[in-house]
């Protein structure tokens, strides 16, 4: 029979993941422009330390000084004791060394150097990230690598989304990472296997296993990586792996009971299948190549997760070709909204993106000095984003939602009275029951999975406490450039927008009879490298009837 892997063999550190910090909210890993401060912070505290360090080396560097010289008149009187002590100077000099030495050997071991160290690391723990964070933090990276299809591989190596960055946005470079150790991926397999994520458990432990070097400062042992990957191997049905991994731990650790009951399973299912085979007794698991493992889509609720993860690859579907006959109604032109007054002497760079449904960009429309603006304005006020319940109508935190957001109104700034009426110039809607404009800064790994912005006819308690009616069109402002990922994708037409600092997105999210437009459901890729932040308008139907006017049909 096989045997488990209890939960409760996992360190007293990892079980507070379930425990201390259930009920707190994450706070760290989900905005970016919120982690900046940990980088300083943690400045700060290498500074601090190695104060401590050069004080504790000089410390050490006493005592030496103090031990080499009392060793050798030490051994200089051990020749002779007594005949050492007839000479007075030599007698004086050991009562000085018992009543003055010593002592004050004794006050510099006792003196305590760590004191200003502790008191720097403890005023500064209230704001270190919560474990919570630190689980989302591992997501994080467990979304990019299924999102952008990377290996386990290329992650370590620091090589993580190079390539998507030269085809997204070259002219930006590329930001660096290091390579990961071997402690480092067994840390996000262990974290996979918390989440009873066997297949990035599997997958991390392998990549642990190749990296896997002897080291005196790390508790990690080959036995506790090969523990788990056994155990993920099994729960990936990859009968033929867990038997290798657990053969090559009893190699290491013959009296594990665990495993020893393990492999008679093992030998039994092996024994079953006539597509098994035991390698040689004497192969080591490190030489065999790695296990295969399939990707767990049950545990994934969205039907269009293929598309959408090809589109944030970059990937363009054969389905969604654009035939040449849609191809020219996609152009560029300056835009006066019909000569509207503002518009005539700074007309606005538009270019329709694409046919169905139709989509605009407006590209400069916001300037760098009113970017900083808005950012400076929202920052302080970032809370973690929220999604509406369809069935109550309530604001609640979710998963496929990661970023901070925060709302600024007309009467804060000029700024953004100037950024409300600049979207009322170029679209023609009011502004009178649009929505507050909304900051957003993605968190590590940070996206939002595919969504509407309108509330579709079930949902009817949406937005019913505004008495706007429905969300009619949307303007997305793109307020930083994003180094790889972080496109805002349409998986049912295969439409995707690279983020481009400065410029705005505008669609309508309902037909001109009201009904909403189901093509317009959209997504934000998680942020591969870099930091997005965006903020958008959304204009609401109550104050239109006069400038779109309603049709019959979704035609019209």
């Amino acid at each position: 029979m096989f045997v488990p892997r209890p939960m409760a063999v996992l360190p007293v550190g990892i079980m507070l993941l379930f425990l201390g910090q259930a009920s707190v909210d994450a706070e760290v890993f989900t905005a970016l422009c919120d982690m900046e401060y940990l980088v300083h912070m943690e400045k700060d505290l290498v500074e601090s330390l190695d104060q401590y360090i050069q004080q504790e080396e000089d410390k050490l560097n006493k005592i030496k000084t103090f031990q080499s010289r009392i060793k050798e008149v030490s051994q200089m009187a051990m020749e002779e004791p007594s005949t050492h002590l007839h000479h007075p100077v030599n007698a004086y000099l050991l009562v000085k060394r018992y009543t003055r030495d010593w002592p004050l050997l004794e006050a510099l071991v006792q003196e305590d150097t760590a004191e200003d160290f502790l008191y720097n690391l403890t005023k500064v723990k209230e704001s270190f990230p919560s474990d919570e964070d630190y689980m989302g933090a591992g997501k994080a990276l467990v979304r990019l690598q299924d999102t952008y299809d990377l290996s386990t591989q290329n992650i370590a190596k620091g090589m993580m989304g190079r390539e998507i960055a030269a085809a997204n946005r070259p002219e930006l470079g590329y930001t660096k990472s290091p390579e990961l150790s071997s402690e480092d991926c067994f840390e996000l397999g262990r974290l996979a296997y918390i989440d009873q994520d066997y297949y990035h458990c599997a997958l991390w432990m392998e990549e642990s296993m190749a990296r896997f070097q002897p080291d005196p400062t790390s508790d990690l042992t080959k036995d506790t990586i090969l523990d788990y990957l056994a155990y993920a191997s099994y729960q990936q049905n990859n009968i033929e792996r867990a038997y290798q991994a657990t053969k090559e731990l009893l190699r290491i650790n013959p009296e594990h009971t665990r495993a020893i009951n393990n492999m008679k399973f093992f030998e039994k299912e092996m024994e079953k299948s006539q597509n098994l085979v035991a390698p040689p007794k004497d192969e080591d698991v490190a030489s065999i190549e790695r296990g295969e493992y399939k990707r767990d889509l049950a545990r994934d609720y969205l039907p269009e997760r293929e598309i959408y993860e090809l589109l944030c690859q970059a990937e363009q579907p054969d389905m969604f070709n654009i035939t040449p006959s849609r191809a020219k109604h996609l152009k560029c032109r300056y835009f006066t909204n019909n000569n509207h007054p503002r518009l005539l002497l700074a007309p606005q760079k538009l270019e329709q993106v694409f046919d169905k449904p139709k989509m605009w960009i407006f590209h400069n429309i916001l300037t760098d000095p009113e970017m900083k603006v808005i950012k400076d304005l929202a920052q302080p006020r970032l809370r973690r984003a929220t999604i509406q319940n369809s069935i109550t109508g309530e604001l609640e935190h979710a998963s496929y939602r990661i970023s901070k957001s925060a709302w600024l109104q007309g009467w804060e700034h000029k700024v953004i009275r100037r950024v409300n009426q600049r979207v009322e110039d170029v679209t023609g809607l009011t502004m009178e029951t649009a929505e507050e404009l909304q900051v957003v800064n993605y968190g590590m790994g940070g996206h939002y999975e595919p969504h509407f912005d309108f509330a579709r006819k079930e949902e009817v308690n949406a937005f019913k406490s505004l008495g706007t009616g429905n969300r009619i069109a949307t303007m997305l402002f793109y307020m930083s450039d994003v180094e790889a990922g972080g496109a805002t994708v349409f998986p049912q037409v295969g439409a995707r927008l690279v983020p481009e600092k400065g410029a705005g997105a505008f669609w309508y999210n309902l037909f001109k009879n009201g009904e909403g437009d189901m093509l317009t459901r959209h997504a934000a890729c998680p942020v591969l490298v870099g930091s997005k932040w965006v903020s958008n308008k959304w204009i609401h139907e109550r104050g239109q009837e006069f400038r779109r006017k309603c049709g019959l049909s979704p035609e019209d």
